[in-house]
């Protein structure tokens, strides 16, 4: 029935689109767009508004013909500028300085004028083609030969589509703290994406977060990875079921974590003193059980009586030998004796008691009779190792539990996993372990180590001043929530592209520093300026884009400090760092990490300046990412026309070609050959006469059809 109603209103949209298309080409492109996206819709499931894609004004790109821009407000003005998209038509001189001519996009009517090129902004919208680039912005290094973390300042959806070319199907892990979506407007990333009052701030929300992870998706490893997301109530219900959407073949679970003991009192609601944390599984993970510190990590002795209803006495697997009288002294506590077995036939009624001695049975506070976790020759063992105790109820008449250590925990004692510490007067063992116990934790955390009050905005002042940024996650909390999934991966790759305060990055140089290893962080923020700020500094005549309006943004304020800080051990103006570091690994904060880092920006470049060789600098970050951010980086095209650094290798010049493989095959740690060339077949030829292990990748072709084609726009 659905189908015969539906097919003719499919065809009459399409011949609606085929004229609107003949009429206005750009029109009919949209309304096909749009008309695809509801026609693929969900009968069932998170449905919600895909709407329009967000765009990003880009201060400081320079002005070129074709580009998308907003014009600004005069300067000393508080208010939005003209938020109408207009193209640029024309770049020209007059009176000496540059001015641009502009058409309205989408008007009626048509619609110009010419505008200083210093009172516009470049716009990208998200459904456009970017070729993204990579400028330094400096680095520090402590860290000798490991690789570098990478901080980058720009859009994030952007940033992550530069990833595609560089970690496509590499990333270990990624740990993001979204927009909660509560209407503050502290920092744009944490919830000014959407005005509190919007009727559809949950559908853009869902669409803003969708566009973002499914370019994720193609990041993260599928032979086995993890996506961790923090999010509080107000969007925790969405987000579960969009992320089972984008990733119906991951393991997916929710972890409650309280982050202020203390509670967020607001008007008339609960106070909240906790959110929550989705784990995203794909692959073969394997989560890393938690060893807990000795110091709060006893030997927890088993019961001796059981207590499943299949263990009583008398049910219906009886178990001959394990019902027995136990002989308790009942002053010292002693176990002196195990008595013998009794038949089932047997009462224990006809027992007789020991002199001095409480007697005790396997029996429930109802007086159900049950068998002993122990037969009578392994309890009198047990006894003989000091592993089986008897202990006295906190009421003074209650009788004595019997406990025992169980044959895992045995085997862990004869393994040197526990260690018995001394023995009581009675012989009894005091054990602990030795490393701690190995177990993955529940699904509530409750540690005072993911305190983001002490833990995030306290230590964040530590390590920069007293720079604020509101809402810091838990540096342990951070920690703990990755050892989980790369605990045992010593080289693993982190991303975070909310990045914040920089937290994921220093989580990880913890655990490097833990286990000696070499993962790496890829940390992404842009450099938005907080809400109050922006209009203080709009009055004294600043704009996005000015030096001193971009020192204020929070890549530049707060991240790239925070990661140097972390690393130096000193705050921005050289003092030593005051404090500890507390937990798994107590050290002063002032003896910051051998680790390197680098900051880059993220520019965008034309398709035509990349196949011609002129913007090799700016591309450059990015091939050295895709061999790993390890070692030196050929920024400059090479004079010899070709260059091996030591992780890849660039040939620029095809006669070179000889020497080029020559000195690729002499060096193990090559992982990557860049070969600049438009034929294939001349490629092709190269790259037989380079090892199995090392990847050949074309540029420019390579670069260029991976943000032509393999975004999906």
């Amino acid at each position: 029935m659905g189908k015969e109603t539906g097919e003719p209103l499919v065809s009459r949209l399409t011949d609606l689109i085929a004229r609107a298309k003949a009429k206005d080409p750009d029109l009919g492109i949209e309304l096909e767009r749009e008309f695809k996206v509801l026609s693929s819709r969900r009968s069932f499931g998170l449905n919600f508004e895909r709407h329009r894609p967000e765009s990003v004004e880009l201060p400081g790109r320079p002005i070129r013909k074709g580009d998308k821009v907003h014009v600004l407000p005069p300067r000393g003005e508080t208010k939005k500028g003209d938020q109408r998209l207009w193209k640029v038509v024309g770049v020209e001189k007059a009176e000496g300085a540059k001015v641009a001519r502009l058409e309205l996009l989408n008007a009626a009517e048509l619609e110009s004028q010419t505008v200083p090129v210093e009172d516009l902004v470049v716009v990208a919208e998200f459904r456009d083609y970017i070729y993204p680039g990579l400028v330094s912005t400096g680095k520090v290094e402590r860290g000798g030969e490991k690789p570098f973390h990478t901080v980058i300042n720009g859009e994030n959806f952007h940033a992550l589509e530069a990833l595609t070319f560089t970690h496509q199907g590499k990333v270990d892990v990624i740990y993001i703290d979204p927009p909660y979506n509560t209407g503050a407007k502290d920092w744009k990333y944490n919830n000014d994406y959407i005005e509190g009052d919007d009727l559809y701030r949950h559908s853009k929300w869902l669409a803003f977060m969708e566009r973002r992870l499914k370019v994720a998706r193609q990041l993260l490893s599928p032979q086995g990875s993890s996506l961790i997301v923090t999010i509080d109530e107000k969007e925790y219900l969405r987000l579960g079921l969009l992320l089972e959407q984008i990733f119906p073949d991951a393991n997916i679970q929710m972890v409650s974590s309280v982050i202020n003991p203390g509670g967020i009192v607001r008007a008339n609601e609960l106070s909240r003193v906790n959110e929550f944390v989705y784990f995203v599984s794909l692959g073969s993970l394997k989560l890393v059980p938690e060893v807990t510190d000795t110091s709060s990590q006893s030997v927890r002795w088993a019961s001796l009586r059981r207590f499943e209803d299949q263990s009583r006495r008398h049910g219906p697997t009886p178990r001959l030998g394990q019902f027995y009288p136990v002989y308790v002294n009942q002053e010292t506590g002693k176990i002196e004796e195990i008595g013998t077995p009794l038949s089932l036939n047997e009462d224990r009624q006809d027992v007789p008691d020991k002199l001095g001695c409480e007697t005790i049975w396997p029996l429930k506070p109802d007086g159900t009779e049950m068998v002993w976790g122990l037969t009578n020759k392994t309890a009198k063992k047990r006894i003989a190792q000091g592993f089986l105790k008897a202990t006295k109820g906190s009421r003074q008449k209650s009788k004595f539990t019997l406990y025992y250590l169980t044959s895992g925990q045995v085997q862990d004692i004869e393994t040197g996993k526990i260690s018995i510490l001394c023995r009581d007067e009675n012989g009894v063992a005091d054990v602990t372990y030795i490393e701690g116990k190995a177990s993955l934790p529940s699904t509530q955390w409750d540690r005072a180590s993911h305190n983001a009050q002490s833990h995030g905005s306290q230590l964040v002042k530590s390590l920069i001043g007293t720079k604020d940024f509101p809402f810091p996650k838990s540096l342990y909390g951070v920690e703990d929530a990755l050892r989980l999934v790369v605990g045992n991966k010593k080289s693993a790759v982190v991303l975070d592209f909310f990045a914040g305060s920089g937290t994921t990055a220093h989580a990880v140089m913890r655990l490097n520093r833990q286990d000696s290893g070499q993962r790496q962080s890829i940390s992404i923020t842009n450099n938005e300026v907080a809400a109050d700020e922006q209009k203080k500094l709009a009055k004294e005549g600043l704009r996005p884009g000015d030096p001193d309006w971009e020192k204020w943004g929070i890549c530049d304020y707060i991240t790239k400090p925070r990661v140097k800080a972390a690393i130096t051990g000193h705050t921005p103006d050289g003092k030593p760092i005051k404090g500890d570091y507390k937990f798994t690994d107590e050290l002063p904060m002032a003896k910051g990490f051998e680790e390197n880092a680098e900051f880059f920006t993220l520019t965008y470049e034309m398709p035509i300046t990349v196949s011609h060789n002129r913007a090799f600098a700016r591309i450059a970050p990015l091939l050295w990412m895709r061999a790993g951010s390890e070692g030196r980086r050929i920024d400059g095209l090479p004079d010899t026309g070709w260059d091996v650094a030591d992780t890849y290798g660039c040939l620029t010049d095809l006669d070179k070609a000889d020497p080029f493989c020559k000195a690729i095959k002499g060096n193990d740690g090559i992982k990557v050959a860049y070969i600049v060339t438009d034929d294939d077949r001349r490629f092709q030829s190269v790259a037989r006469h380079l090892p199995d292990s090392v990847e050949p990748v074309r540029l420019y072709e390579s670069y260029l059809s991976n943000f032509r084609f393999s975004m999906g726009r």
